[in-house]
């Protein structure tokens, strides 16, 4: 956190002696409330991140290119491991308030601009965020690690190739692929999405099963969101794939954990996190199994 701090206090973009005010919520970053000149900024201090395929050159560029779509704070400063973002007053989000039909309503058009306008704006090379190959890096990186979880890993990928299948072929859109509920901001007027460490081109499906996952959403809201993303009447094709890609954020949550338990000196409890986290995706998968693959 000292280095962190000396970082964001030291950056070239302030007029004068600041004071960085820690804030609370970073688990691959560390953050800052920054007070300079009378206006007030955010400052996210991280370098890349190999064992999470975390390119800040990427995330920089995601950031801009989600400003300009008019969904998240503008980027007025970056520097290499820093990030100046303007302040947006407003309420983090949590489950409960995602869950809210009214705030639902609100969320989705934001992802649906992040998925169909950022890629008008973005610029330069762009990451491809696939689901199944990011598990499986975790897997070797857990393995190479001598990771306490490693005697799960065998049963983990197969589970992982079971999900990839039921998935299929794809749509193509810029997800933000973390949409967890500190992630949005309601200002009043409108909702924020902000931090894009994990952004580039995916399935809509992955940040709509995460949506889903992250804000225990029932069926009916589920079912709710697919009829009113994709503007139609949901099929059982269609429940099916969303459902296996729901797991599938899940264990991507869940090896995240794992390896943050390896890699990570960030001030966090990873080990309780992976075990919630473990525990959603086992009784997740075990819905879908018996719902789709056991017949």
């Amino acid at each position: 956190m000292t280095d962190a701090l000396e970082t964001a206090a030291s950056l070239s973009f302030w007029r004068g002696p600041v004071q960085p005010e820690p804030l609370s919520g970073g688990i691959t970053n560390t953050n800052f409330v920054v007070t300079d000149a009378g206006k007030r900024y955010v400052v996210r201090i991280g370098f890349d991140i190999a064992e999470h395929q975390i390119v800040r050159s990427n995330e920089l560029a995601a950031s801009r290119a989600a400003a300009a779509a008019g969904i998240s704070p503008q980027v007025v400063h970056a520097e290499p491991g820093a990030m100046v973002l303007e302040f947006v007053e407003g309420d983090t989000l949590d489950e409960a308030d995602v869950r809210d039909p009214s705030r639902l309503e609100r969320l989705l058009p934001v992802i649906s601009k992040c998925h169909q306008d950022i890629p008008q704006h973005f610029r330069g090379p762009a990451m491809l965020f696939w689901v199944f190959h990011i598990l499986r890096n975790y897997a070797e990186t857990l393995k190479q690690g001598q990771s306490a979880h490693r005697a799960m890993l065998t049963e983990l990928s197969k589970k992982s190739d079971t999900l990839q299948d039921a998935v299929g072929p794809i749509d193509l859109v810029f997800g933000h692929n973390d949409l967890l509920a500190a992630n949005f901001i309601d200002s009043g007027d409108k909702i924020w999405l902000i931090d894009w460490d994990y952004a580039g081109f995916n399935s809509p499906l992955f940040d709509l099963g995460g949506l889903a996952s992250n804000n225990g959403f029932s069926e009916a809201q589920e079912d709710w969101l697919l009829e009113n993303y994709y503007e139609c009447t949901v099929d059982d094709e269609l429940r099916r794939r969303f459902e296996a890609m729901k797991c599938a954020s899940l264990l991507r949550e869940t090896m995240w954990s794992m390896v943050s338990e390896l890699h990570s000196d960030i001030d966090f409890d990873y080990a309780a996190y992976t075990a919630e986290n473990l525990r959603k995706f086992n009784t997740s998968f075990d819905r879908y199994y018996a719902r789709w693959d056991a017949k």
